[in-house]
C-alpha cells in the first residue's frame, strides 16, 4: 500500500524489451539504499517489484498486462517518474490509500496557470468519473491529490508549488497519458450500492 506522497523523482536510464514484457532500470539515488529483491515500489502510480539491484539503481519488470493498462509503455529513456516506496506499518499517513493498481489511463487536456493558481485538467471515462467526488481523493501518476472540479468525462486538480517541484506533474502537456487511480473506498461503496440495486445484496437493518 502507498500514500501518494512522492519520495523522489527517478530517471529511467535503460529499457529492455522482450516477449515477457519490459525491464526498466531507474536511477533512484538514496532510495536504492536498503532496497531488497521483491520489494514493492510505486512508479508513476503503478505498483512494481524490484527484480535487480545496482549501485543507486533499481530494475523492475512490467508484463504485457501492466503495459496494456497503464501509461508505462509510453516512457522512454531519460523520462522522469514519480517514485514512492510501500508504506511502513509505523509510518505517518499523509496522503490517502493508494494501491498502485491503475484504474485507467487518462489524457491531459490542459495544465493552466493563472497567477499562483495552477490547475491540471485530465480527461477520463464516465466510469472513472463516477468513482470520484468533489474534494475527494484521486491519484494521478501516483500523486495523492484532491479533486477540485468534476465533470462526466473530466476532472481537475489544483497543484501547489511544492507538488510542482517534487513531482513530474509540472512536466505534463496536452495529450500526455497519465495513470489514474480512484480512492478504493469509493469503489467499495459503488459495488455495494450496485449489489443492492440489482438485488444481489441486502442493506443492513
Amino acid at each position: 500500500m502507498f500514500t501518494g506522497i512522492i519520495e523522489a523523482k527517478a530517471t529511467l536510464i535503460r529499457v529492455e524489451r522482450s516477449a515477457a514484457g519490459v525491464d526498466i532500470c531507474l536511477r533512484v539515488g538514496a532510495l536504492a539504499s536498503g532496497a531488497v529483491l521483491g520489494q514493492s515500489f510505486s512508479l508513476n502510480g503503478c505498483c512494481l517489484t524490484v527484480t535487480r539491484l545496482g549501485d543507486g539503481e533499481l530494475w523492475f519488470q512490467a508484463v504485457p498486462e501492466t503495459l496494456s493498462r497503464t501509461a508505462l509503455g509510453s516512457l522512454k529513456e531519460g523520462s522522469e517518474l514519480n517514485v514512492e516506496r510501500a508504506m511502513a506499518a509505523d509510518g505517518r499517513f499523509d496522503g490517502h490509500i493508494v494501491q498502485g493498481h491503475v484504474d485507467e489511463v487518462g489524457s491531459v487536456r490542459e495544465l493552466a496557470q493563472s497567477a499562483a493558481d495552477v490547475r491540471l485538467h485530465v480527461g477520463c471515462s464516465e466510469e472513472f468519473s463516477a468513482l470520484l467526488v468533489p474534494k475527494g481523493s484521486v491519484a494521478i501518476n501516483g500523486v495523492s491529490l484532491t479533486v477540485a472540479d468534476l465533470g462526466p468525462v473530466e476532472l481537475s486538480v489544483a497543484l501547489i508549488p511544492h507538488t510542482l517541484q517534487e513531482t513530474t506533474l509540472g512536466q505534463l502537456h496536452p495529450d500526455s497519458p497519465v495513470n489514474l487511480e480512484a480512492d478504493v473506498l469509493g469503489k467499495y461503496v459503488q459495488k455495494y450500492l450496485r449489489s443492492i440495486a440489482g438485488g444481489g445484496g441486502q442493506a443492513p437493518d
